[in-house]
């Protein structure tokens, strides 16, 4: 029994590491792709597109910021009210005379049917998907526009930027991960591509944009995975910096990742072909490296702490070890009652983020294995960045 325990745990243990930390470093290991981006001699014609649902407090922000972008061709704003009942269609329309579009839908049905429902509007060679809640710096439509003088290129996803807003008193956590995964991203870009664009801030041809994505499916993950189909590649472009607020409280975190997630897993089922090696080689170890093996990691976990139980019964070490979980685990669950906008010691916030994130992906493995589809898209309400 205690042979078959420390297997398991020896398994568990090793199946994090080699998520967190072997995949990295055997990416920095591998032969790096030369970036090709330059200046283009014509700037393309860029349509931007803004799914939202009642973002009144955030939307005047945004579209000024949208506005002042640089860049050097045509653009065109177009803004998707998914069924928005508060005045954000009103402030939208507000902007008309400065060339910001509407399209409302009356019938709430999630922000994947949003962007679907504006494909037939869009006049741009290259599309730009954007959030509400976020901020992008002024060069970095032209950041991710530049990508496609490379003709590999078929997706080009910002770097995200983990902003705190002092009002909220965020949790540091947050901003560690995101932070990490973006260089997960960088060493990605240089094997053979990313394996899913970030939801901030991304720009793909339009010609690969057009394809239909299910509803229930997560568009900015599908945008990789549809340029990898078609022969193209996905990166990301660290210059072109998408400014994104932290959430709130761990709980409102956590909703989010079981959403994500959820249709995260629901869109790799969807799309499992591209898990095939002797099809899409690298890229198939990569997808399955970053996504599968992070979203097996909880049950890992849950596994290994299965494994010091059975182990404490005879030996010390695992009496020590399985008391160290625990009390890791009691001090994040402290961080997690905290109230909202309650300041976090930075000693909690990494481990309660941590373990948040993955409690989610488990509430996320049980919601998709029941047949239930993420909840309809509700915008994570991150606050303002200034």
């Amino acid at each position: 029994m205690n042979a078959v325990a420390l297997a398991v745990l020896i398994a568990s243990a090793s199946l994090g590491l080699y998520a967190y930390v072997g995949y990295p470093v055997i990416l920095l290991a591998l032969r790096r792709r030369p970036r090709r981006s330059a200046s283009p001699s014509r700037w393309p014609d860029v349509s931007i597109t803004v799914p939202i649902h009642n973002e009144a407090a955030n939307l005047r922000g945004l579209l000024e910021n949208l506005l002042t972008l640089e860049y050097p061709g045509r653009r065109q704003i177009l803004v998707v009210s998914d069924g928005s009942t508060d005045p954000s269609d009103a402030i939208v329309a507000s902007y008309a005379e400065r060339g910001i579009e509407l399209l409302r839908l009356t019938e709430r049905r999630g922000k994947t049917a949003a962007e679907n429902a504006a494909r037939p509007y869009l006049k741009g060679e290259i599309i730009i998907n954007t959030d509400a809640s976020v901020r992008l710096h002024p060069r970095a439509v032209m950041q991710l526009v530049a990508e496609f003088t490379d003709p590999s290129v078929g997706v080009a996803s910002a770097c995200d930027v983990s902003v705190a807003n002092p009002e909220t008193q965020a949790n540091a956590g947050e901003g560690a991960y995101v932070g990490y995964e973006m260089w997960v991203r960088d060493r990605e870009t240089a094997v053979d591509g990313i394996v899913g664009a970030s939801g901030c801030l991304y720009a793909i041809r339009a010609d690969l944009h057009m394809h239909p994505v299910p509803e229930a499916l997560s568009r900015d993950f599908s945008a990789a995975l549809t340029a990898r189909e078609h022969g193209r590649r996905a990166v990301s472009v660290p210059a072109a910096l998408c400014f994104v607020p932290r959430s709130a409280s761990l709980h409102q975190e956590y909703r989010r990742k079981v959403r994500t997630i959820t249709r995260g897993l629901a869109t790799l089922a969807h799309r499992r072909a591209l898990l095939n090696p002797r099809r899409y080689g690298a890229f198939a170890w990569m997808l399955f490296s970053h996504k599968v093996c992070r979203w097996l990691v909880p049950w890992a976990l849950v596994m290994a702490l299965g494994a010091l139980g059975a182990l404490a019964v005879t030996s010390l070490w695992a009496r020590i070890a399985l008391a160290g979980a625990v009390a890791l685990s009691a001090l994040a669950g402290i961080a997690w009652l905290r109230p909202a906008g309650e300041p976090m010691p930075r000693v909690l916030a990494l481990p309660a983020y941590v373990a948040a994130g993955n409690l989610a992906v488990l509430h996320a493995w049980l919601r998709f294995w029941a047949g239930r589809s993420a909840p309809v898209w509700e915008p994570t309400r991150r606050g303002v960045v200034s």
